[in-house]
């Protein structure tokens, strides 16, 4: 009985070894949440809250540094033609140091737009690089003494009707209306709204509205960034 036993063990010893040496199951790759979307309608308002939820994106461009003169210098150099002056549509390209670069209409319903999943989504670096976004604002009416409010990761400078309004420095988190710009005027019909952020590392994304002449947000601005390829 007592050899019994001992074989017994051993068969026991034996098979909790070879469990032991099966490595586990990895975990199932994880699908990063979808936060940007393409366009389905011509037109989008601004919210409650006044944020501009619709952008076209260029693809991103190698840049870094963070300071005020660094960025101020990157985000006005000419990288392609017409880049301070024409209105881009989805799907055009352009080149920039030799390679061709598409811009892409987006959606968010957050507040904010995620740069990083931007860039992600299109197989592109996060990290040490220059975002383009532009898009129209639709006003009813003109108006005067309105501010345009912007916060992002990390440094920007932004453009209303070809005319350079604010900019924020350093590497910053996104913080809504961390940078106001002096009052402006809207103008009956389309403004265009441009905008060169970097990101030094990490996360990158960020957020725009208009403040009336009261600084509360405007709401129920027309947002537009022409026809959308499907």
């Amino acid at each position: 009985m007592l050899a019994l036993g001992v074989v017994a063990i051993s068969a026991i010893f034996a098979w909790s070894s070879a469990v032991a040496q099966v490595p586990p199951a990895s975990p199932a790759p994880s699908t990063p949440p979808v936060v940007l979307t393409k366009p389905v309608t011509a037109e989008k308002l601004t919210g409650v809250d006044g944020f501009i939820q619709r952008w076209l994106l260029l693809e991103p461009i190698a840049a870094n540094g963070l300071t005020d003169s660094i960025v101020q210098t990157t985000a006005k150099k000419e990288y392609f033609p017409g880049q301070f002056t024409a209105i881009p549509h989805d799907g055009d390209k352009v080149t920039v140091n030799g390679g061709e670069l598409a811009w892409h209409a987006v959606d968010t319903k957050d507040y904010n737009i995620n740069l990083y999943r931007f860039a992600e989504s299109h197989g592109k670096k996060t990290s040490d690089v220059l975002f383009w976004a532009v898009t129209t604002v639709n006003s009813p009416k003109e108006m005067s003494g309105v501010r345009l409010a912007i916060g992002s990761n990390a440094a920007s400078v932004w453009w209303v009707n070809g005319e350079e309004v604010v900019g924020i420095y350093g590497d910053r988190q996104t913080v809504i209306d961390d940078g106001v710009s002096k009052r402006l005027a809207l103008k009956k019909g389309p403004n265009i709204v441009r905008a060169a952020i970097i990101n030094g590392g990490g996360a990158t994304d960020f957020c725009a509205r208009f403040l009336g002449a009261d600084d509360q947000p405007l709401k129920g601005l027309v947002v537009s960034v022409g026809e959308v390829h499907k």
